[in-house]
């Protein structure tokens, strides 16, 4: 009876130490997002890339310009990430190499998510995250960056040009990681779509992807005055400044993507009314992408989870925003006017919804 007793007690020791680990993860969280900013900052993918062999540590803290037992702390971590990767090479020493996670840490490039890690780990998106709990419990319509910076994320952004240039870079990231996605496996929904109006469009990288794989659309990239008036030229884009709770251009189909969850529900509808003004009555439709946080949908664990922690970003982030299931989507696009709608799956974070009048 003793060694039972003893066999459970162990067992409740190591139930423990399992416990004790999953909030020694929660409060080390931070470390993760750390790291990766220093390994873009320091551009260690960018130099392993344009290696084919492995790099041992002394060439590449050499190559970077930085200690050796210091690179090899922050590499040891990512590794354990399964960021980085370690192997053999000749006369027992081991080198570096890429692995398909890491290539997405490069500063520049198609499939770079750098720019996104840049964002969120700038001091300006970290602030809000103090005032999380002051949101919750407040009554007023104060978002925690609001409370943290004095102005909303678009305000704050049209007077502080750095931080507007971090987002729209970021934006232009995700739209190059989401746009290949959406053009690979939905070609069809802009089939005959001579004129589509990006709501949002940032510096216009989502038009210009879309117009080049659909040389038959002309593309109006909308955004804020302060966005547009940097935003590069592109061929078949047009840049319009304005406001999209005003009015939106006219165009057979609009296009919103990761738009309507940095606002709340009355707000979503006011918008997607004016998207439904600027479209032909009989045959326009709005093309929304955004995540869809629903259990019935066949997504894997981890997307789900980036689905939900894309809802707490943007509740540190915006006064209203959320990310929203699919009855909630219902909801808001029902309330603005449409008759009907579907939500396409695609290999990527956000589906498709596709809404008509």
């Amino acid at each position: 009876m003793a060694k039972e007793t003893n066999g459970f007690a162990r067992l409740n020791h190591v139930g423990e130490e399992e416990v004790q680990a999953d909030i020694w993860r929660c409060i080390s969280g931070f470390t993760e997002m750390a790291v990766a900013k220093c390994a873009i900052e320091l551009g260690i993918s960018d130099f392993l890339e344009t290696h084919q062999e492995p790099v041992p540590l002394n060439q590449l803290s050499s190559a970077l310009g930085c200690s050796a037992s210091s690179l090899h702390r922050i590499l040891r971590f990512l590794i354990n990430r399964g960021i980085f990767k370690l192997v053999p090479i000749e006369n027992g020493e081991m080198g570096y190499v890429q692995t398909p996670v890491s290539r997405l840490l490069k500063r520049d490039g198609e499939n770079s998510m750098a720019a996104l890690v840049l964002l969120e780990s700038s001091p300006v998106m970290l602030a809000p995250w103090q005032y999380l709990s002051a949101r919750v419990l407040s009554n007023e319509n104060t978002g925690a960056f609001s409370a943290a910076h004095g102005k909303d994320v678009w305000e704050y952004a049209k007077t502080n040009p750095e931080h507007s240039k971090l987002i729209n870079d970021a934006l232009a990231c995700h739209a190059r990681v989401t746009m290949h996605a959406i053009i690979n496996n939905c070609a069809e929904i802009f089939k005959g779509i001579e004129s589509l109006v990006d709501v949002g469009g940032g510096n216009g990288t989502t038009l210009g992807m879309l117009v080049k794989a659909f040389p038959w659309i002309n593309g109006i990239n909308f955004d804020l005055p302060h966005v547009v008036s940097v935003a590069p030229p592109c061929h078949g884009v047009v840049h319009v400044e304005g406001d999209m709770f005003h009015s939106v251009p006219k165009a057979q189909a609009v296009f919103l993507m990761s738009v309507l969850h940095d606002w709340g529900d009355e707000e979503c509808i006011q918008i997607l009314k004016k998207c439904i003004e600027a479209s032909p009555k009989d045959t326009g439709k709005v093309i929304i992408v955004e995540a869809v946080l629903d259990e019935k949908i066949d997504k894997g664990k981890r997307l789900k989870d980036v689905g939900i922690m894309l809802d707490m970003i943007m509740m540190a982030h915006t006064t209203n925003g959320k990310e929203r299931t699919a009855k909630e989507w219902a909801h808001i696009l029902s309330a603005a006017g449409f008759s009907r709608h579907s939500i396409l799956q695609i290999p990527a974070i956000e589906p498709v919804i596709l809404a008509y009048p």
